[in-house]
């Protein structure tokens, strides 16, 4: 006997599962409240009653019949990744559906725990689950739980032990087809059992293999060595099969269609036995809601509406604590420029080290840190209320015109808060087409890292032409026209590339609204902060030491009495003039390539020429000094319109290489983005300069 049992926790999409493994393993496995979140098998460790168990957390999915990748990497880790159990989680609220799967489930392995999860939604909506009915009928243990709370947890794993253990066999319910579909298998099992033996259930590979599903014969050949199409006598077999059913009028469709509606049949038959409604009208609440949230009218204004609250507590909330980190982290500056001092140490290696590379991180970390602490729960929160599906239903219809998914919506969002965590999010997105072009494209929404200089400039030159209240109304309208703006051009960069380089048709999905929950604060705080939060920061600031080093370099090395930064200034200086920019700007910008949140900072080190990074102490210090380097309207527009375009971040970039493996779509990634900011750019300069408004 192995050291471990390895059970596989199966189920649709929205049922809990990750909630389940996340309470047995311990786990901050991450929960997502939209179809195919869970993309790849996460795995945890767990023990109960001296027996050790590793969990197999596997995708969402409604069906063995695979139509997508996350179903055929569920379906073949089922069929063929011998686990020693599977616990298939269904949805109280919704058994009907939910027993779909666990009917072909059955028809594999005959080791299955059924979880009736979310028991306690059930209950609120007067939904009664008659356990010890569902438990005769489908012939396994079946054990009502409420993972949020942890209630039935150990009932579940005490019927997940009774399955590892058992002596005797177990007798699941064994679905009869149509007398035509039965003869058929008769015809081809005996054969499938000579070559696959007791590996694979011999009734369901004939079954498959009947229907026609080609993927199955792929996925038997890959992962259990089993090439069945190869075996003549199996093939006479086949034929013959194939040749009864069209005898009496079957074909391949119509034999799948069969099977799926006796399925359905049998879920209704089951469900009418074991499930009391006392209130049919339990969705009513939810459907009033939707009928505001995802209508044509209100659908999107009220999208905005939410971004925009986000937006503003973020930034509002992130000022306070980011002031309270600089202090911490500058005051630590100042030790260790004294600790440098007390050990001799060269001006120079004090100089790139501390005011260099530590002062740049510090930067890094006070800036990016409180808005991602922030805005990532917020988002969480929306995840968590059930709130995300509905901005891809809202958006769906705008990404099918530009020939993409309906899941960029979600990745695009995830991009507000970091463009590297959206990039990760775009693993939901099956096809790697639409994969490709939701990544090249996340770029164009606003991280958190460029919206410091999208709302400094904003409210000094755009916010700051009028006084009083007006003065943040104007610039917050600024920030969301940006923001709208880089929506726009993710949907037009996105058709322009679904029609040239990743050309396709876009694929359909299914997007199961779920229903509204009460978002667990505890569990949101701590996913938000260690999967997002900490992760994020990580990356950027493995980027941004070293880069603060280089910076420091360009800074205070002089070769004929002119820094290293004046020099490249000046090279790009007429480029950048094209632009309606300066050579000080561009250089900022290719200098801030670790981390957005340090081009203002070096903007501000080139004009003032003090050598190291650094701040000023108002917004309206920060007019004067620009608008005495030649800043005028144009040059602040032109700003926002290059930080909003223009290449990802190191931090992204590195990602965007991780996740694609290869460095023609991460080069793609970078120019995409840059060459549009570049043309918008010279063509908003050109016309201004052209008409005489400046």
């Amino acid at each position: 006997m192995s050291e471990y049992f390895v059970v596989a926790l199966a189920g649709n999409p929205n049922v809990g599962k990750s909630t389940i493994f996340n309470s047995l393993t311990g786990l901050k496995q991450h929960t997502g409240n939209w179809p195919g979140k869970t993309v790849t098998n996460a795995r945890g460790k767990y023990r109960h009653k001296d027996k050790s168990f590793v969990l197999v957390d596997i995708p969402g999915t409604y069906s063995l019949m695979a139509s997508s990748a996350d179903e055929e990497a569920a379906r073949d880790f089922i069929c063929f990744g011998e686990p020693d159990a599977i616990v298939v989680v269904a949805d109280a609220t919704c058994l009907e559906r939910n027993l779909n799967l666990v009917f072909q489930i059955l028809e594999v392995t005959d080791n299955v725990v059924v979880c009736v999860n979310l028991i306690d939604e059930a209950e609120r909506k007067k939904i009664k689950i008659d356990l010890e009915k569902l438990r005769e009928r489908l012939g396994v243990p079946v054990v009502g739980t409420s993972a949020r709370s942890g209630k039935g947890l150990y009932e579940l794993m005490d019927a997940v032990c009774w399955i590892v253990e058992q002596d005797t066999i177990n007798r699941p319910l064994k679905i009869e087809y149509e007398g035509i579909i039965e003869e058929a298998v008769r015809i081809l099992e005996p054969e499938v059992e000579r070559i696959v033996k007791s590996k694979v259930n011999s009734r369901w590979a004939a079954l498959k293999l009947i229907e026609g599903d080609h993927s199955i014969f792929d996925s038997l050949r890959d992962m259990m060595g089993f090439d069945l199409l190869n075996d003549m006598v199996l093939t006479n077999k086949l034929a013959l099969a194939r040749k009864f059913l069209q005898d009496n009028n079957f074909d391949n469709n119509s034999v799948r269609d069969r099977v799926v509606s006796r399925i359905v049949e049998l879920a209704e038959e089951i469900c009418e036995e074991a499930v009391i409604s006392e209130n049919q009208k339990f969705n009513s609440s939810d459907r009033k809601i939707d009928s505001i949230l995802t209508s044509k009218r209100y659908g999107i204004p009220t999208m905005i509406l939410l971004l925009g609250l986000v937006f503003w507590l973020t930034v509002t909330g992130a000022n306070y604590p980011s002031d309270i980190i600089a202090g911490f982290l500058f005051c630590i500056e100042e030790k260790l420029t004294e600790l440098f001092q007390l050990a001799g140490s060269p001006l120079w290696l004090q100089g790139m080290l501390v005011k260099g590379m530590y002062r740049t991180l510090a930067w890094v970390v006070s800036v990016m840190l409180p808005p991602m602490a922030i805005f990532f729960p917020l988002f969480t929160i929306l995840e968590d209320l059930g709130y995300l599906p509905r901005v891809a239903f809202n958006m769906d219809n705008f990404f099918k015109k530009a020939r993409t998914h309906g899941k960029q919506a979600l990745t695009m969002c995830m991009g507000f808060g970091c463009n590297a965590a959206g990039i990760i999010g775009c693993r939901i997105i099956d096809s790697p087409r639409e994969r490709l072009i939701a990544t090249i494209t996340n770029n164009f929404v606003p991280c958190n890292g460029r919206f410091p200089t999208l709302i400094a400039i904003s409210t000094i030159f755009i916010g700051g032409t009028v006084s009083g209240t007006l003065r943040t109304v104007i610039s917050t309208f600024a920030v969301m026209s940006v923001v709208i703006l880089g929506v726009f051009m993710t949907l037009l960069i996105s058709r322009i590339l679904s029609a040239t380089i990743l050309k396709g048709l876009p694929s359909s999905f299914i997007l199961e609204l779920p229903p509204y929950r009460k978002p667990q604060v505890g569990r949101i705080l701590i996913r938000s902060v260690l999967d997002r939060t900490l992760f994020v920061l990580g990356r950027a600031a493995c980027v941004a030491a070293p880069a603060g080093m280089a910076i420091w370099v360009m800074a205070n090395i002089h070769i004929g009495g002119v820094s290293l930064l004046d020099h490249g200034a000046g090279i790009l200086e007429p480029f950048a003039r094209m632009l309606g920019l300066d050579g000080y700007i561009l250089m900022a910008f290719i200098l801030g390539f670790p981390a957005n949140e340090i081009v203002i900072p070096i903007i501000i080190m080139s004009y003032v020429s003090t050598g190291f990074l650094q701040e000023l102490d108002s917004l309206e210090a920060l007019r004067q000094l620009l608008v005495s380097h030649g800043w005028t309207w144009l040059t602040a527009v032109c700003v926002m319109l290059f930080s909003l375009m223009h290449y990802p971040c190191g931090t992204t970039l590195w990602t965007i290489k991780k996740e694609t493996q290869s460095w023609k779509w991460t080069a793609v990634s970078f120019l995409v983005p840059t060459l549009t900011g570049v043309v918008l750019c010279f063509v908003l300069t050109q016309t201004v300069r052209l008409l005489g408004f400046i």
